[in-house]
C-alpha cells in the first residue's frame, strides 16, 4: 500500500447474477467465508458452523436497530407519481427527506398520500438533493407515516420482497434506520441459543444506519472522503459486558461494521479518557480505512460489500487490503450471493488470544 490511498484501490469486478436478489429460505443456510489472521488463504464455511469459530467467553456484540418503514409512494397534485424517503425527523412534522422527482419537487410543491390522508410540503430545499419536509394529517402524523411508509431496499434488488420482516434482524428492537444491518440477517433464533449455549455471550448496542454510510466514494483520495453521522447508544449492561471482557482478554467479535464502527468510535477517545466504556448516546461519523489503529474488536463478522465502498474499506482496515480483495475473488469464483441478502465473512484481527491448552473446544457437537 503507497501512503496516497486511491478511490479506486478498492475495486474489484462482481458479475451482477452474484447479486442476491432475494434471501434464502433459511437464514443461516448462507455460506460463511472465513479468513482468519493467521490462515495462508480463506476457507469456505456455512453460517450455521458459526459455533465451531467462536469459543467459550467470546463476547457477540449485535447491533438491535431495526428498520424504519421510510419509503413512502405518493401523487402530485397533477396526479404524476412521487416518492419521499424519510432520513432523519426535525420535529413531529417536519422530516429531513430524499425526494424524487427533485426537479419537480421544489420548495412550495406538495405531495398527498390520500389512502393514509396524509400530505407532505417541501419547506426548504437542502445540500446534497435532500429536503426538509412538512407532514400534515388530521390526527396523527407519526401514526400515519408508519401506516403509509414501506421498508426500503437496496437500489440492486429489483425482486419484490415478499415478508419485510426478512430485511429486518431476528433481534431488532428499536427502529430508526434507513437500511438494515445486513451482516445480523444471517442469525436465527436457534443459532443464537446454541452459541449462548456454547458459552458465547451476546450484548446488544443500536447504531441507526443512515444513507450516508452507502454514500459513493466521490473523491480520488480515500482520505478527503467525508462520512455522515449516524445516532448510536450503549447501554450500561452492554458497557459492563465490553469492560468485563476486555478486562478478562476475551475476544470481542462485532456483528457487522455497523457495530464495529460504535466500538471503535468509543475506544478512538481514550487517549482522553480512562479506556472504559459507559452507557452513552452520541454521534459518530468515525470514517475507517487501512492505517486505522483498531482498539477494541477482535473478529468481524461483515457481507460483501460494494466496490469503493467505505465499508470495503473498512474490512480492508481490518484484515488487509490485498488479502481482503483476493477473498472477494475467491468468493466470486465460487459463486458467492454478494450484497445485503448475500453470504458473509468471519474475519480475525489477531491469531486466537485462547492458549490452546487452557481452551475449550469450540462447539462442534452442537
Amino acid at each position: 500500500m503507497t501512503d496516497v490511498m486511491r478511490t479506486s484501490d478498492f475495486s474489484y469486478t462482481l458479475p451482477d447474477e452474484l447479486i442476491a436478489q432475494h434471501p434464502l429460505a433459511d437464514r443461516d443456510e448462507s455460506r460463511l467465508l472465513v479468513l482468519t489472521a493467521d490462515a495462508l488463504r480463506a476457507e469456505d464455511r456455512f453460517f450455521r458452523e458459526l459455533p465451531e469459530l467462536l469459543r467459550p467467553g467470546d463476547l457477540l456484540v449485535l447491533n438491535d436497530s431495526r428498520v424504519r418503514p421510510s419509503r413512502l409512494l405518493g401523487q402530485r397534485p397533477n396526479g404524476g407519481a412521487a416518492e419521499v424517503f424519510l432520513l432523519e425527523p426535525e420535529s413531529e412534522t417536519d422530516w429531513v427527506c430524499l425526494v424524487r422527482p427533485g426537479r419537480r419537487l421544489r420548495t412550495g410543491a406538495t405531495v398527498n398520500f390520500a389512502e393514509h390522508h396524509l400530505s407532505a410540503k417541501i419547506v426548504t430545499e437542502l445540500p446534497e438533493g435532500r429536503r426538509l419536509v412538512r407532514f400534515s394529517h388530521p390526527t396523527d402524523v407519526r401514526g400515519a407515516l408508519a401506516a403509509a411508509g414501506q421498508v426500503p431496499l437496496p437500489p440492486y434488488i429489483h425482486e419484490k420482497l415478499d415478508d419485510p420482516e426478512r430485511y429486518q434482524t431476528v433481534y431488532a428492537r428499536t427502529s430508526g434506520s434507513a437500511a438494515a444491518p445486513t451482516a445480523g440477517l444471517h442469525f436465527t433464533t436457534g443459532l443464537l441459543e446454541r452459541l449462548a449455549a456454547c458459552g458465547v455471550e451476546q450484548t446488544t448496542l443500536t447504531l441507526h444506519v443512515g444513507l450516508g454510510t452507502f454514500r459513493p466514494v466521490q473523491t480520488e483520495r480515500v482520505e478527503e472522503h467525508v462520512m455522515h453521522s449516524e445516532h448510536y447508544e450503549v447501554s450500561a449492561a452492554t458497557a459492563e459486558a465490553l469492560n468485563r471482557a476486555r478486562r478478562q482478554g476475551r475476544r470481542i467479535v462485532a456483528v457487522g461494521t455497523t457495530s464495529c464502527r460504535v466500538l471503535e468510535s468509543i475506544a478512538a477517545r481514550w487517549d482522553q479518557g480512562d479506556g472504559e466504556f459507559r452507557a452513552e448516546r452520541g454521534e459518530t461519523s468515525i470514517f475507517i480505512y487501512p492505517g486505522f489503529q483498531f482498539r477494541v474488536v477482535d473478529a468481524l463478522i461483515t457481507n460483501f460489500h460494494l466496490p469503493q465502498s467505505t465499508l470495503l474499506m473498512l474490512v480492508s482496515a481490518f484484515a488487509g487490503r490485498e488479502r481482503v480483495l483476493a477473498a472477494y475473488q475467491h468468493a466470486i469464483q465460487a459463486r458467492y450471493r454478494f450484497y445485503s441478502f448475500g453470504d458473509a465473512m468471519f474475519l480475525t484481527r489477531r491469531p486466537d488470544p485462547f492458549p490452546e491448552e487452557n481452551s475449550d473446544e469450540p462447539c462442534r457437537s452442537l
